[in-house]
């Protein structure tokens, strides 16, 4: 582990980036990207499969360009979150531009339940429902490894007040009470986190351990969901965050049928943006019995 000394100093590295202008910060992204799709050769192999699952009717020219572009992408998140960390609230409202029913959540008067999947400008959503509306925020977040890097990533996540940010380590306990104080919950639902509270549903025709929390606690709580996307723009111009109209016939009474739905809706936006989606992850690690390891290596595999 980074001693607590480097890791301050490469934060301090992170704050001086965002003093950059964005267009500079891309640039410099871009270049971060290109350099990790040809040295974080385990990250793109699992991009890589993932594609290839997920995508098989692309070429493999078309599946090496859309992970090269990936790479890119995920490149200027890394140099970017400078900007989401660390940037002044007026900086930051005119570089994140916000569609659709930003409000909605504020209006409402039952427990909002935003579904965002996993694209790389993940982090702009956030910021993005802490300073365009006034309700309070509660998110669930991965524990990073390091204190010095964890203290960093819940600061710069909640440091206008209205987030709150509770370790996936925890129960559910904490989470069910922010919502019933009338906190909206910033849900991430597109990960593997095994079986627990899981079915297998299809995610690209592919069985994905997926989450029936979300439509439990929903139905439970009497929530309303409202689906939001985020995207990095090209060029340094910004970030672009959907407020997507609410789902009026979600939660049902069948959390496999709505585990179901959840998926074909992220495989829409997948599909309108395919780069910007962290394919880097692997969404397909736990398997039903009998079935093989899809991201073992294997001799026959098309990497790129």
């Amino acid at each position: 582990m980074l001693s607590r000394a480097l890791a301050h100093a490469l934060l301090a590295l992170l704050w001086l980036l965002h003093l950059l202008p964005l267009a500079l910060q891309a640039m410099l992204g871009g270049a971060l990207g290109r350099v990790l799709y040809t040295l974080a050769r385990e990250r793109r192999r699992i991009s890589a499969r993932n594609v290839q699952l997920c995508l098989p009717e692309l070429t493999p020219l078309q599946r090496r360009d859309l992970l090269r572009a990936h790479f890119r992408w995920l490149g200027r998140s890394a140099v970017e979150r400078a900007l989401l960390w660390y940037a002044s609230p007026a900086r930051l409202r005119r570089l994140i531009h916000v569609e659709g029913d930003v409000h909605f959540a504020e209006r409402s008067e039952r427990p909002v339940m935003w579904l965002v999947p996993h694209f790389v400008a993940l982090e702009a959503a956030g910021l993005a429902t802490q300073l365009f509306q006034s309700r309070p925020v509660v998110s669930v977040y991965q524990a990073q490894s390091h204190p010095v890097f964890d203290e960093a990533m819940r600061s710069g996540r909640s440091r206008f007040g209205r987030g709150e940010l509770l370790s996936r380590a925890d129960t559910a306990r904490p989470l069910v009470r922010a919502i019933r104080r009338g906190h909206a919950f910033f849900n991430l639902p597109d990960m593997d986190f095994g079986l627990k509270d899981a079915a297998f549903v299809p995610f690209f025709g592919v069985p994905a351990a997926t989450l029936l929390a979300p439509s439990r606690m929903a139905r439970a709580l009497g929530m309303v969901v409202q689906p939001v996307v985020a995207q990095i723009l090209p060029a340094g111009a910004g970030y672009r965050v959907q407020f997507l109209t609410p789902w009026t016939d979600w939660p049902s009474d069948d959390p496999l049928a709505d585990a179901r739905r959840m998926n074909q809706w992220i495989e829409q936006m997948v599909r309108a943006d395919p780069a910007q989606y962290l394919w880097v992850h692997k969404r397909f690690k736990t398997r039903p019995p009998g079935e093989p390891d899809p991201y073992a290596a294997r001799a026959d595999a098309p990497w790129p």
